[in-house]
């Protein structure tokens, strides 16, 4: 007789990623291949990637690298990310924290940046910020099927991923 031991597959992940631009592909690709593996659709997994894309973002332009205290160096910020047993995806960035506090902007239409966490607020069930004693700061996204708020792509869907005949998100995918 044989014995079967079930196991179970992971459904998280978190990784260190350099503190600069230099680690933000390469985070955008680990992410879709695992959520695509963990069997979330397409269209969850394109927005979590642009999240993603967002959060480093800020993260090593507004925040210091993890178990550092100065404003600008080498070091890391954390990714992380996990499905949970309904289905819903928590995407989540950690820095050092930083002088400003995470919040939606109002930029001018001329300006070069601003409106990451626009984007993120218009594909998110729900974001927020959780700080920690030794001041490290933590952006975290909850993005379910069909449940961001729509952003006037027409199609009252709530996902900038569905535009008819768009799929942009691999191109963005730069691994090296």
């Amino acid at each position: 007789m044989a014995l079967v031991v079930a196991q179970e597959v992971p459904t998280s992940s978190s990784m260190a990623v350099p503190h600069g631009p230099a680690g933000v592909g390469q985070a955008r690709h680990r992410m879709r291949e695992q959520l695509r593996s963990y069997g979330v659709s397409d269209s969850v997994v394109d927005d979590a990637v642009l999240i993603l894309s967002e959060l480093l973002s800020n993260a090593c332009r507004h925040g210091r690298p993890l178990g550092r205290h100065t404003d600008v160096g080498d070091g890391d910020v954390r990714a992380a990310w996990r499905v949970d047993g309904t289905g819903g995806l928590t995407v989540e960035v950690t820095d050092g924290g930083g002088p400003t506090r995470p919040i939606p902007a109002t930029p001018s239409v001329t300006a070069r940046g601003g409106r990451g966490l626009n984007i993120i607020s218009a594909l998110a069930e729900e974001w927020g910020v959780r700080d920690s004693s030794s001041g490290e700061v933590t952006v975290w996204v909850l993005v379910s099927e069909g449940r961001g708020r729509d952003h006037g792509n027409g199609n009252g869907n709530g996902h900038l991923s569905e535009l008819d005949g768009l799929d942009f998100a691999d191109a963005f995918d730069d691994a090296g």
